[in-house]
């Protein structure tokens, strides 16, 4: 994980209006978890941004009025109509002690299936693991350079060292399929007695200039 240094302030008071106080002076109320006592304090609204904006996993150095603390983002809380953070949880993170964090799986490479008309469709955006925090990657990069036509890559097959997976081993991560109206058209072209092009006269058929003539012909005289 890469670790991103933060400070806050203590709180005395802990109460709805303290909290509303705060956030009309643009800092956010925050929580800290995970060690002997249960921390109250806040941060600066902007200062909060580069930990709370981000899909990837950061360990974060807190430090509340001069006591530091290694700790990550648990739980965040934004308004209900803006993009405002209104609230954080932190856990305390031990170096001994395992933590259970959500990493961003991001796809990398060129997979040659698309080059053969495949579409690559990832199915799952993050996946649960457990490990120490030094173990912990700042996010998940799964290879695609090996994914063929009709190829899959499930859970099972994530390389990662020194992590449990909490996720069923047969969960799909991503997919390389064709797409499905080239597929059908592609069946439809290879079906026998597939029905001939617009235009073309089935077989058998008397062209229409043939009938034309024929209907033009007067009657023999009798």
């Amino acid at each position: 994980m890469n670790t991103v240094a933060l400070s806050g302030a203590a709180r005395n008071n802990t109460g709805t209006k303290s909290a509303a106080q705060l956030r009309r002076a643009k800092r956010v109320p925050c929580v800290l978890y995970g060690g002997g006592n249960t921390v109250h304090f806040s941060v600066e609204e902007a200062a909060l941004r580069k930990v709370v904006f981000t899909a990837d996993v950061n360990s974060i150095e807190l430090d509340i009025d001069g006591n530091k603390t290694l700790a990550m983002v648990h739980q965040k809380q934004f308004h209900p109509v803006g993009d405002n953070v209104i609230h954080v949880d932190f856990m305390e993170l031990k170096e001994d002690r395992e933590a259970r964090v959500r990493l961003a799986v991001r796809l990398v490479g060129q997979a040659p299936g698309v080059r053969e008309g495949g579409k690559l469709n990832q199915t799952m955006r993050k996946v649960t693991v457990k490990g120490l925090p030094a173990r912990i990657p700042a996010h998940l990069d799964v290879d695609v350079s090996g994914l063929k036509l009709n190829q899959t890559i499930h859970v099972s097959d994530l390389k990662l060292d020194g992590l449990t997976v909490l996720e069923n081993e047969t969960d799909v991560v991503a997919t390389l399929k064709m797409p499905k109206k080239v597929e059908e058209a592609a069946t439809a072209a290879a079906a026998p007695g597939a029905a001939p092009a617009a235009g073309t006269p089935a077989a058998g058929a008397k062209p229409a200039a043939d009938a034309k003539a024929a209907e033009a012909k007067p009657a023999a005289k009798k």
